[in-house]
């Protein structure tokens, strides 16, 4: 790529499915320009998850804000045998539709349409692969990540998977979603910077070893950070680790300072914390935190906490910023209606063997209890009058942004507070119970009529 990171942001509308173009150049040949819909959605939950915390609605909103093709990109397709009346199409692209959209940090289940687009259908279809790449990533982590933080039992989790996520992008969205489901920080300090997110840090093994000398390198640490200082304690020995850790603390004290906490990585973590806990206790150091990091996950968390350790706080890394369980959701984008010859739109649905589609323009429903707990979700046609709160928005009308984009922190807020109305029997790490999600009487009867249609019958 000629030097640099791999793409531009402005090269984003080349980040699609070969396929998306060769439909488009079709449909285009055959002056097919009616509008169509296409519903977002899950056909089926990852395993031992009863739901999923959405998440990536901006950036897709920003890219069909922002989709343009230029030149480069036009010979590029030259170069690949598109034709050029449907290269000067491209050229003067710009979304022109409407899309409907549940907002971030709602939680969503199988088969409620997320985002609902309605457009030429050129255009709609031109959008598929982003929002699909988008979605995917950060409702993957989201999710992950609020399971995390439910393990955690109330204490604080840090995203600190950057070295292993999958690419520059992926570090950065791994970051965002995580704080959006509750971490209340990242280690990625590009991430911090650009999502306004809260960053964390202690040091490295490599530090330690450079000075040969762990109380050596714990002052020279603590010099240099006498007010947010966190020891790696394990790199020889923990509990010798600890004993100097205690010394620098001690030395920070006659400064005026505090140790804030020491880092476990390795070894029996709940059994190392109870022996490091009295031992700082043991030397007036209640206040100092224990920190645990190191192949951590919900299941692992939800173990240590179980059996008892003595641990404030956790850096997650490798397994929430890969979904380590479960990398993906199945997330798809399928057409639900088209317009006729008469003008109108006309429902559509696929009967493929546990591939079936909803047809039509749907909303999703939500039902809570007299508390405010989520009950039931009704997947209805649009037109419908159902009690539930609506949760699809219009957030582009003709083309045009007409959503006031929520701070991260508004959108974490969101997050909680549906994570906080979810039954606990939902969040059950493993074996969760199943949501209810019901299809309207009027969404079933279009259904049944219609395959009987298609069939035949």
């Amino acid at each position: 790529m000629n030097g640099d990171l791999g793409f531009r942001e402005e090269d984003l509308c080349l980040l699609m499915d070969l396929y998306e173009l060769t439909m488009c150049a079709s449909y285009f040949e055959n002056k097919r320009f009616e509008p169509a819909t296409f519903d977002l959605f899950v056909r089926k939950l990852p395993p031992n998850r009863s739901y999923l915390l959405l998440a990536g609605l901006e950036h897709v909103l920003r890219f069909i804000e922002k989709f343009r093709f230029r030149d480069e990109h036009l010979e590029y397709l030259r170069r690949q045998g598109f034709r050029e009346d449907f290269l000067n199409y491209l050229r003067n692209f710009k979304f022109t539709g409407d899309v409907w959209a549940i907002p971030e940090g709602t939680v969503v289940f199988p088969n409620e349409p997320l985002i609902r687009v309605t457009a030429p259908i050129i255009e709609a279809q031109l959008l598929e692969t982003f929002i699909l790449n988008t979605i995917n990533l950060q409702t993957t982590i989201a999710t992950k990540a609020s399971r995390i933080v439910y393990a955690a039992k109330g204490r604080p989790v840090i995203e600190f998977g950057l070295r292993r996520e999958h690419g520059i992008d992926a570090g950065m969205k791994v970051a965002r979603a995580s704080y959006i489901a509750g971490c209340i920080g990242t280690s990625n300090v590009l991430a911090g910077m650009k999502y306004g997110i809260p960053i964390f840090g202690t040091m490295a093994h490599s530090f330690i070893m450079f000075f040969g000398d762990e109380v050596a390198s714990f002052k020279a640490f603590a010099r240099t950070f006498p007010d947010k200082s966190i020891f790696l304690i394990d790199t020889f020995d923990t509990l010798k680790g600890a004993e100097n850790a205690i010394k620098a603390a001690k030395e920070l004290e006659k400064n005026g300072f505090k140790l804030q906490g020491v880092r476990l990585d390795s070894g029996d973590l709940a059994g190392l914390s109870k022996k490091v806990r009295r031992m700082l206790n043991e030397n007036g150091l209640n206040y100092v935190k224990i920190l645990a990091s190191g192949d951590l996950d919900e299941y692992r968390i939800d173990e240590l906490l179980n059996s008892g350790a003595e641990i404030d706080s956790f850096g997650v890394g490798t397994k929430l910023g890969t979904s380590a369980d479960r990398p993906y959701v199945d997330i798809i984008y399928k057409l639900s209606e088209k317009m006729n010859d008469k003008g109108e739109f006309q429902p559509i649905m696929k009967l493929s063997e546990g591939k079936a589609t909803l047809p039509g323009r749907k909303q999703v429903f939500r039902f809570k209890d007299e508390h405010g707990k989520f009950m039931r979700d009704v997947i209805a046609l649009e037109d419908e009058e159902v009690d539930g709160e609506p949760l699809l928005v219009k957030v582009i009308e003709k083309g045009n942004i007409i959503y006031d984009y929520p701070s991260i922190e508004d959108i974490r807020k969101r997050a909680l507070e549906n994570l906080s109305r979810l039954p606990d029997k939902y969040k059950k790490l493993v074996r969760p119970a199943e949501y209810p999600v019901q299809i309207s009487l009027k969404l079933k009867k279009l259904m049944n009529d219609l395959e009987r249609r298609l069939k035949g019958v």
